[in-house]
């Protein structure tokens, strides 16, 4: 065993959680304007001129998202990516500093208008997870599929690899790549937003043609649902199985799954809406779910 090996091996054994938090911050606040002005509002809106009230209205909660983060264990470094020169971003610096975000100063290329965050951002991460081998979590907030290889590393090196991205921006594939997946909108706190009924008109006649595959979230749910509880049943070769492990079950098969998203203050909520397909035992406090 090498000495890398074996600082993990040390990491793992001790216990505790720490964690690391990336902001492609750009990333984010783009996707969070978009989300709630409409379809590529953004770069619309920028060559005009950004409205303080529709900046307003897709502000970013950075503390909804710290906190989240904070929930997996201690966090020992954050750091946001962006050039913080530009206005939209500069907004939000003392809040940052506040919270100890380390800013990182990015310029966007002159030729294609990117800053390169995904680069950086994946650089560093993999630098911190040798220089500070206790590292036990990796919190990527972004929703890019340039992050999917940088997820994957993370994963090989032991690390529980938590994604948060804006609903309709995050890649279902990069998704599919974290431990944990969370859409913006379902963090503790933050309210759901709607799309614009125009841009939503629009998405309603395109969508066909742009993303034929994607289902509606609570068809693929049940369906995953039933998925995990048949890979249970034929596992365990027991038809009773315990919440708590066909909800990891699930995660495990798809980490953006989240009941709150779907509405449901609870799992067995969740489970209880599916009632025609499952049957719950709440006679205990060991609740149990079967297929019917």
């Amino acid at each position: 065993m090498g000495p890398t090996e074996s600082r993990l091996g040390q990491m793992t054994d001790s216990g505790a959680t720490r964690v690391a938090v990336y902001l492609d911050f750009d990333n984010i606040v783009i996707s969070r304007y978009d989300q709630v002005n409409g379809r590529n509002s953004f770069q619309r809106d920028k060559a005009k001129g950004l409205e303080s009230a529709r900046l307003a209205r897709s502000r970013v909660d950075v503390g909804a998202i710290l906190d989240f983060a904070s929930s997996f264990g201690t966090v020992v470094l954050t750091r946001a990516y962006a050039d913080w020169s530009a206005e939209v971003n500069a907004e939000y610096r003392q809040q940052l500093v506040g919270r100890a975000v380390d800013l990182v100063q990015l310029f966007p290329a002159a030729a294609y208008g990117k800053n390169g965050a995904d680069i950086r951002l994946a650089v560093d991460a993999v630098e911190d997870m040798f220089r500070l081998p206790d590292l036990t979590h990796v919190v990527i907030v972004a929703g890019d599929s340039d992050y999917i290889p940088l997820a994957q590393r993370c994963k090989r090196l032991g690390r529980y690899v938590v994604g948060i991205g804006v609903a309709g921006s995050s890649s279902r594939a990069l998704a599919a790549a974290c431990d944990d997946f969370l859409i913006y909108d379902s963090l503790p706190g933050v309210p759901i937003s709607e799309a614009p009924a125009a841009d939503a008109k629009k998405s309603a006649r395109t969508k066909k043609s742009a993303d034929p595959a994607t289902p509606d979230p609570q068809t693929a749910a049940t369906a995953l649902l039933k998925r995990a509880l048949q890979i249970g049943l034929e596992k365990d070769d027991d038809e009773w199985l315990h919440n708590s492990e066909v909800k990891a079950q699930m995660k495990r098969m798809d980490p953006s799954f989240s009941e709150k998203a779907l509405g449901f203050k609870s799992f067995s909520d969740f489970l209880r809406s599916r009632s025609d397909m499952v049957e719950l035992d709440e006679t205990s406090t060991t609740r149990l779910v079967k297929l019917r």
